[in-house]
Formats: C-alpha cells, sequence, structure tokens
C-alpha cells in the first residue's frame, strides 16, 4: 500500500448490518409470534403495496448462505437484530428455546467464517401484546425490554461480544407514535415523548442487567444523528435549527452521555408534557455508562422558520415527528439525492462523527449504519450501481478524515448487506450490497459489494 492511500487502522472493524423484521422472514415459524410490524405491514394503506415482511429474503432458512456471501466480502464482522417476538413470544415470560437456536446457529455459522458477531436487541419489532398494553409509551415497556435483553444475553454472551440496546430510538418514537408513518402508527406528541423516554429508560436497564453477567463485554446503543443547518443566517431560521436538533440529536444524546434533557427541548415541549414521565432515577439509569456509541448517518437537515403562507410539507404537516416544532421547514438545495430523496452530503458525517466526540464523549465510535438507496437493474447477470459505490466511497473518506481529526472511529458498518424489506417502503427501495430477487431468492453481488472487499482487503482507499 502506498503512502499515498488511505489507510485506516489496523484494528478497524469493517462491517455491514441488517435487521431482524427486514431479511429473516418466517414470521410464524419456530414460535414466533406478531410484532408490530407484523400488524402494521398487515394494516391495508400503511405500507407500499401492501407489502410485508412474512418471507423478506428468506435469512432464516438461507443464513448459512448469506454467511458464505459475507465470508466472501471479507468482512470483520456482521450487525444483525434479534427479533424480540422470536425470542420471547409475547414480550414476556420464559425464552423460546427454538428462536434462540436460530440465533445460536448463525452466531456459530459467523464465528466459523472468523466474522465478529454484533447483536442489536431491538430494531422496532415490539411484540404486539405489549403494544396492546400500551407500548413504549408505557412506562412497563421499558422493564419487559431489559427482561428480554437479559434472556437473549444469557443465552448468547458466551459467543457475542457486543451488545446494542437499540437501533434509532428517534424513528421508534417519533416515527411510531407521532407521525405514525411507522409501526404501531398512533399519532399523538405526548405519546412520543413519553416513547422516547421509556426507550431510554429500557436502555439503561438493558445495560445494567447485562452487565451485572458480563462485565467485559461491550455495550451501547445505536443513534440516527444529523448535522442541523438553517437555510439562511436569519435568528428565526437558526433557531428553527435549534429546535430541530434539540429533537432528532440532543433529545437522545444528553440524556444518555449527560444525564440530563437540555433545558431549550423542555422548553419547547411545554406544551405537550411536563416532563411527569420523568420519575426520580430515571436520568442516571438512562446514563449509565457505556463502552461505546454506534451512528447511524444518512444526511443532513436543512431548515428554515415558518412562513405563514408556505404549502404544507411532508416533513411537517399534522400529524408531524416533531412534537413542538411542526411548523419548521425543511428545505431541499438542488444536491444529488438518493432514491430516498436524502440529500448526499458526505462532509456531513465527518461534523456528526467530530461533534459527538468533542461535545459528548471520549468513547470508542463506530457508524453502524451508513448506505444508499438507488435504483438498481440486473443487466446480463450483474448490478453495476455506480452511484452507490460513489456514495460508500465519500463516505468512507469523510470516516478516515474524522478520524485523522482525533475521532476515535472504530468500525464501519455498511448499509445493508443486501437489498430488504424498507419499512414503509415495503420492497420499492434498494440499500443492499447484495441485489435480492425477492421471487427467486437469488443472491447477486453488485459492484459496490465487490468494492467493497476490496476496500476491506487493503484496509483502505485509493489516493484521488
Amino acid at each position: 500500500m502506498t503512502d499515498q492511500e488511505l489507510t485506516f487502522p489496523s484494528d478497524f472493524l469493517w462491517g455491514a448490518a441488517t435487521a431482524a423484521y427486514q431479511i429473516e422472514g418466517a414470521a410464524s415459524e419456530g414460535g414466533r409470534t406478531p410484532s408490530i410490524w407484523d400488524t402494521f405491514s398487515h394494516t391495508p394503506g400503511k405500507v407500499v403495496a401492501g407489502h410485508t415482511g412474512d418471507v423478506a429474503c428468506d435469512h432464516y432458512h438461507r443464513f448459512r448462505d448469506d454467511i458464505k456471501l459475507m465470508a466472501d466480502l471479507g468482512l470483520k464482522s456482521y450487525r444483525f437484530s434479534v427479533s424480540w417476538p422470536r425470542v420471547q413470544p409475547g414480550g414476556a415470560g420464559p425464552a423460546n428455546q427454538t428462536g434462540l437456536d436460530f440465533y445460536r446457529e448463525l452466531v456459530d455459522e459467523l464465528l466459523t467464517h472468523g466474522i465478529e458477531p454484533w447483536v442489536t436487541l431491538y430494531h422496532w419489532d415490539l411484540p404486539q401484546p405489549l403494544e396492546d398494553a400500551g407500548g413504549w409509551p408505557a412506562r412497563d415497556t421499558a422493564a419487559r425490554f431489559a427482561d428480554y435483553a437479559q434472556l437473549t444475553h444469557a443465552a448468547l454472551g458466551d459467543r457475542v461480544r457486543y451488545w446494542t440496546t437499540l437501533n434509532e430510538p428517534w424513528c421508534s418514537a417519533f416515527l411510531g407514535y407521532g407521525s405514525g408513518a411507522h409501526a404501531p402508527g398512533r399519532s399523538d406528541p405526548a405519546d412520543a415523548v413519553r416513547a422516547g423516554h421509556h426507550l431510554m429508560l429500557g436502555h439503561g436497564l438493558a445495560v445494567q442487567a447485562m452487565r451485572a453477567a458480563r462485565p467485559d463485554h461491550d455495550f451501547g446503543v445505536t443513534l440516527n444523528l444529523y448535522p442541523v443547518t438553517p437555510q439562511t443566517p436569519d435568528p428565526a431560521d437558526a433557531d428553527a435549527a435549534r429546535r430541530i436538533d434539540a429533537l432528532a440529536n440532543r433529545f437522545f444524546l444528553d440524556p444518555i452521555l449527560r444525564g440530563d434533557y437540555p433545558a431549550d427541548l423542555r422548553a419547547d415541549l411545554a406544551g405537550i408534557t411536563d416532563f411527569g414521565h420523568v420519575h426520580d432515577g430515571d436520568l442516571a439509569t438512562i446514563a449509565t455508562p457505556l463502552t461505546m456509541v454506534g451512528i447511524n448517518y444518512y444526511s443532513r437537515h436543512v431548515v428554515a422558520a415558518p412562513v405563514d403562507d408556505a404549502p404544507a410539507e411532508p416533513y411537517w404537516r399534522a400529524p408531524s415527528c416533531w412534537p413542538g416544532s411542526e411548523q419548521v421547514r425543511f428545505v431541499t438545495r438542488g444536491v444529488p439525492v438518493t432514491d430516498m430523496n436524502w440529500e448526499i452530503d458526505a462532509p456531513g458525517l465527518v461534523e456528526t462523527l467530530q461533534r459527538v466526540h468533542r461535545e459528548y464523549t471520549d468513547l470508542p465510535l463506530y457508524v453502524t449504519e451508513n448506505g444508499s438507496a438507488f435504483v438498481d437493474a440486473v443487466v446480463d447477470g450483474q448490478v453495476h450501481d455506480t452511484d452507490r459505490l460513489a456514495y460508500f466511497d465519500a463516505h468512507l473518506r469523510a470516516a478516515h478524515t474524522a478520524i485523522s481529526s482525533g475521532v476515535p472511529l472504530r468500525g464501519y458498518f455498511a448499509w445493508s448487506l443486501m437489498d430488504n424489506y424498507e419499512w414503509a417502503w415495503g420492497y420499492t427501495k434498494r440499500f443492499g450490497m447484495i441485489y435480492v430477487d425477492y421471487d427467486s431468492q437469488l443472491r447477486i453481488p453488485k459492484s459496490s459489494a465487490r468494492w467493497y472487499a476490496e476496500v476491506i482487503r487493503r484496509n483502505g482507499l485509493a489516493a484521488q
């Protein structure tokens, strides 16, 4: 490797990520019971084209072949989520050993191929009976999550070192209970705020329970973070950015890493909640010390102050995922976007990583998701996804810039290993490095997969 190439640290963890409901299928096999996403996806009008995760990528039956593909890529780690209703049907009571056996076999197969397993305990698939009992706005759900975490950790802890409690609790709280765009599809701003708090409380309780059993393990949380930029220097736009930053980023960063909610966030939400759901001791539990922080990065938010005659935009019309700041405008800048209409902004990854390190923690950081949806086509048996390849290249260069500036970034997980069920978009959006034909379940590694394999092999990027 020449001096001109961008070399990553020798122990940098190169990986890829998936989520249970998005890939496993086997929705009613092996004792698994419905989650909120099963219910939501089977509700007419909730998901594009009525798509469900009943079969998805059939990973439940094909995981050994999928792990061979991971090994072919040279992955050092695989971040996957455990399906709560597969492990603990109904969300309470003893573990379902058949469900645990699936994950035991999955982990064993990963280890056989020299791939480090990385478990995410919650990637949005709350058991439906817990939602029927109140869901995340109900305090008891946090306790139930800690019980489930303890069961799973006890079964897999002899094989798995890395444990993430929650994936993107902002989405679970504010899309699930605020806008209703995600499962369970409820729209109540106060419920969304309570859900966010109880998700973090469950996180803290889970870390405490798992650490008591194995204090040498690595425990963290994964947050989807965004740089938030005002459209203009005008004070009104700057205040709009402050508001969205409080809800998108600081709502979770501050309690987890500082032990309190920001004062300005509390003021913004005063018309929605008095924070009476925050009990004595909650914030100390939420701030239970971690050994790592995961960051999912996709894009930047550019925002502006409300305009009296502005038309309603999808992001801010009621019901909203921005309680207390529903009228803030999200602005597009005319820059290239992905198939999700998310602006491509690699420098934002540098800003995000530097901010978390500068303002919040010296803990090791991991990019636990980063990727892009584009329209892919199979031509002569191949998929040349040049846009996705360029996206990964730009963001890995940004990751290297962050490391060079002193950020303790220890690993990167591409989203996603394979095309999968993209939540409310069903199968209409493709994020994978591996193409999936959902009718035949044929897997085709795309150009980006072969490129990423070479990055891993070289532990770096060619000079530009």
